[in-house]
């Protein structure tokens, strides 16, 4: 059995939560996915290829995950929230278009080289962070 399903299950039965082929279909639609969706359309994508789960346990399998570190729950601004995976991601920042909603992932080292700057500087320990930057991209312009 793979790690990433060992976590799946150790997450569910620590929250009180059954272990059901509906929940690992769930797990499996963010993790094999790298675009940034809504819960709505993780639930049309899992109807659509004939998984007969509820939009109640698609939120509330999402909700837990959330809140075990297994998936990143992103404020785009306007809209539903989006979410992404975590596991075995490398750490990346957001661009968020205003207009379309598009997200672009990127990674930069004088970024991040100054939030560890700021942070020494106010005797700050980082733990984590999220950057996201809004605006309109190319195609919105």
């Amino acid at each position: 059995m793979s790690k990433n399903k060992e976590k799946l299950k150790m997450v569910l039965h620590k929250e009180g939560l059954r272990f059901t082929n509906q929940r690992e279909a769930v797990w499996n639609e963010i993790v094999t996915c790298d675009e940034h969706r809504n819960v709505d359309d993780i639930y049309m994508t899992l109807r659509k290829n004939g998984i007969l789960v509820s939009r109640a346990t698609v939120y509330r399998t999402i909700d837990v995950l959330v809140k075990n570190n297994m998936v990143r729950k992103l404020d785009v601004g306007v809209g539903p929230s989006k979410f992404e995976h975590k596991m075995n991601a490398p750490h990346h920042d957001h661009m968020i278009c205003i207009q379309c909603g598009r997200i672009e992932e990127f990674v930069d080292d004088q970024i991040e080289n100054l939030q560890d700057s700021v942070a020494k500087e106010y005797e700050f320990k980082l733990v984590r962070h999220i950057h996201q930057l809004f605006g309109i991209c190319k195609d919105c312009q």
